[in-house]
């Protein structure tokens, strides 16, 4: 990174769950900001957020809010990306989006800094960070792919309900608190109780009974990877844990692969750490990787079922790498 240079950085959607974390990143990994501006909607304008021993006041994100911005970093939401994106743009501002809204637009790079960093140098003023699911599952999945070759993927997410947001954490707080003295659990977020629950259910189903977030890992994995031919079924499931998704992979590659060729290939991934004995109980577990940068991947095993099949377990922060360091480790990348 070139220190000599400060940026002045915008960050859209400040009050939510993924802005407070990207406001803290970029602090925490002492990104060159000059200036940081935080931007929301109208109702959050006057809050104000800790910044390098500073309060800083929220501003009402407007059209011309990125008048001498050099990079923002959006987690608002698609429609807002889909309308201030393309604004910011065109005032020089690069953006980095945490939103699906550009994420398969062909001409908007879709970048996770370990696997394909030089795509971001080919941006026209949007990147796209992606999903949070297929960030995780890609950091461990993609340095397999590149000893082995990957061609097609199963795997079952088991997703925090912070992917959904603030609201939801405060639903599974309360249905705990309420199934605990014994009251009926009120909710307003899931369609079903999420306590004490799973809900195979994360995104809105496509008529092949799919979720649209099930058919990102397929789609999102092939444009990161530049593997167009890359098959992937998953099931997403919403699981009563308030930070850190976890996915269970069963991958089939063209070449042998071994359990400890597997292991050395991934001992040496970037912000992966292999965590793998099972013999003393040690495998990745979203409560030990919340609030980590790195993912980890663990019970790592033959897939018996498949040819050259491999299995394991890879859990990491959706609010971090899921969503606010990447975005900063883009915004890296740039500097």
């Amino acid at each position: 990174m070139n220190r000599n240079r400060n940026w002045k950085v915008a960050v859209v959607g400040a009050t939510g769950a993924v802005g407070i974390e990207m406001i803290e990143t970029l602090e925490k990994r002492r990104f060159p900001v000059e200036s940081l501006t935080l931007l929301a909607s109208a109702r959050s304008a006057g809050k104000t957020l800790p910044f390098q021993g500073k309060d800083i006041s929220v501003q009402e994100l407007r059209r011309d809010s990125f008048q001498g911005i050099d990079i923002a970093l959006f987690s608002a939401g698609g429609s807002i990306s889909k309308e201030y994106a393309p604004i910011a743009a065109q005032a020089g501002c690069v953006v980095i989006d945490n939103s699906s809204a550009f994420r398969m637009d062909d001409s908007v790079p879709l970048v996770i800094p370990e696997i394909n960093p030089e795509d971001a140098k080919k941006h026209k003023g949007i990147i796209a960070n992606p999903n949070c699911t297929t960030a995780i599952t890609l950091m461990a999945l993609y340095p397999l792919h590149k000893a082995f070759g990957v061609t097609r993927v199963i795997a079952a997410s088991y997703q925090a309900v912070s992917g959904t947001g603030a609201k939801a954490i405060e639903e599974l707080q309360r249905q705990v608190r309420q199934l605990a003295a014994g009251e009926t659990p009120t909710r307003e977020v899931y369609p079903h109780q999420i306590a004490f629950n799973v809900l195979p259910h994360v995104d809105s189903f496509l008529p092949d009974g799919y979720t649209k977030e099930e058919m990102k890992l397929q789609n999102e994995g092939r444009k990161i990877m530049h593997h167009p031919s890359l098959r992937a079924s998953i099931t997403c499931v919403r699981v009563p844990v308030y930070r850190a998704h976890s996915v269970a992979v069963s991958a089939e590659f063209e070449r042998p692969v071994s359990v400890e060729a597997a292991r050395e290939v991934l001992s040496q991934a970037p912000g992966l750490d292999v965590v793998d004995n099972p013999a003393k109980n040690e495998y990745p577990l979203p409560l030990v990787v919340s609030g980590r940068y790195n993912c980890q991947v663990g019970r790592i095993r033959r897939d018996c079922a498949l040819d050259n099949g491999l299995a394991f377990w890879v859990a990491g922060d959706q609010l971090l790498k899921g969503a606010a360091l990447n975005a900063v480790q883009i915004a890296e990348l740039l500097t």
